[in-house]
């Protein structure tokens, strides 16, 4: 594919998630369609053991926004190297994340000119053995940081591409982006309130946290 600017670059992240993604593109494809936006959907299948990959090879030859990577390792929300979009926006594959949130973090990074914004779920739908590590990490990222997030955790993410293609990413640092962010000299992080939605198919996957 020859390279273009494009609005937006969605990076999805996924291991053993074939039961969400045929509903989960679809429903991107929407909120970008009514939006006008060019955009990309980014797969990183992270070595699922299930129907992914097969899937999302066929999502991408079906459908010219999509494209597949693999990894061998478990390289977590990594994909960024490839984007094009002005706007690159993280999000889990598990239905959690709301495409509809997509519109509204486009428009603050560039609108407002925020270098990244972070959802932040504030009503959850976990059981307490997730929410409480959660809120330790947060409470000990904002304390060393100095970056007043709720959420750091929080999947779904946007940035600007420029911040993106200035750090490396591997596996559950996902979690740290926004240190990382901040450490290249990007700091004007924001976030926004972001609907937690229940889980619909199989069982969380990523790393417990």
């Amino acid at each position: 594919r020859n390279f273009q600017i494009m609005d937006i670059s969605v990076v999805i992240p996924l291991y053993n998630e074939d039961e969400s993604l045929p509903e989960l593109t679809a429903w991107i494809e929407r909120v970008m369609a009514a939006n006008h936006f060019t955009y990309e959907i980014i797969m990183v299948d992270d070595g699922s053991s299930d129907n992914s990959w097969a899937l999302i090879e066929t999502l991408s030859t079906q459908n010219e926004h999509i494209r597949a990577i693999k990894f061998r390792r478990n390289y977590g929300k990594s994909g960024f190297q490839n984007a094009q979009g002005d706007v690159v926006i993280t999000m889990d594959a598990d239905m959690q994340d709301s495409p509809d949130e997509i519109p509204a973090l486009y428009q603050m990074i560039m609108s407002e000119d925020y270098d990244m914004v972070s959802g932040w779920k504030k009503k959850r739908f976990d059981p307490k053995s997730k929410t409480i590590p959660t809120k330790l990490f947060n409470a000990t990222a904002r304390k060393f940081s100095g970056i007043h997030l709720h959420d750091f955790n929080c999947g779904l993410k946007a940035y600007k591409n420029k911040v993106v293609k200035s750090i490396e990413v591997y596996g559950e640092m996902h979690r740290y982006i926004p240190i990382l962010a901040q450490q290249a000299g990007f700091t004007k992080i924001g976030e926004k309130v972001v609907q937690h939605r229940a889980r619909k198919y199989g069982v969380t996957k990523f790393g417990g946290l």
